[in-house]
């Protein structure tokens, strides 16, 4: 239950939402707008994405609007709660680029690195080829080009011809069970 009455803005966006009022969405954006964007901002860490995901707060709003009762929430606290669940949505459906540890190595050796880390990263590079012969053809060459040619998950599409969500949920996949493999090998027997 709300603890506050809600103020004459609120009830007038909450009745221009009810009539499907396109003058009340725009209300809802210039009153509670920035609120929404800035939690946005912070639970994706993207502006872009932010900014899409706004866009379909918004349009969620204007679908629910009908929805909305000021008794039991704030337009605040609705509008909040919109974005939280389109932001967790999004979370779950990004796959992130994954990190080249390569790139780790070269950075401490411009730094002067230990002199033995060579040997270390034959030895991981042995290990990871022994280990891609255990994946799925499609998503070692996807490793591999990942990997070993520097390609963004873009250019492996355009490499291969691929779609890009395939690309990406074969490099994770691929990732997942290399990692599974990973720590398989380290337990002790």
């Amino acid at each position: 239950m709300r603890r506050s009455a809600p103020s004459t803005t609120e009830l007038r966006i909450a009745a221009g939402l009810r009539r499907r009022d396109p003058d009340a969405v725009r209300a809802l954006y210039a009153e509670y707008g920035p609120g929404a964007l800035a939690l946005l901002h912070d639970a994706i860490r993207d502006r872009a994405a932010a900014e899409d995901v706004y866009q379909q707060v918004l349009l969620e709003a204007w679908e629910r609007g009908r929805s909305f009762d000021p008794a039991r929430a704030s337009l605040r606290t609705w509008l909040a709660t919109i974005a939280r669940s389109r932001a967790i949505d999004h979370l779950r459906r990004r796959v992130p680029e994954p990190h080249d540890p390569a790139d780790a190595y070269a950075d401490s050796r411009q730094r002067g690195g230990d002199a033995f880390e060579p040997v270390a990263q034959l030895v991981d590079r042995v290990t990871l080829e022994q280990l891609l012969e255990q994946l799925a053809p499609e998503e070692a060459e996807v490793v591999r080009l990942r990997w070993r040619l520097g390609l963004s998950q873009r250019q492996i599409a355009a490499h291969t011809g691929v779609p890009l969500g395939t690309v990406k949920s074969r490099t994770a996949s691929a990732l997942r069970r290399l990692r599974a493999m990973l720590e398989e090998e380290r337990t002790p027997l």
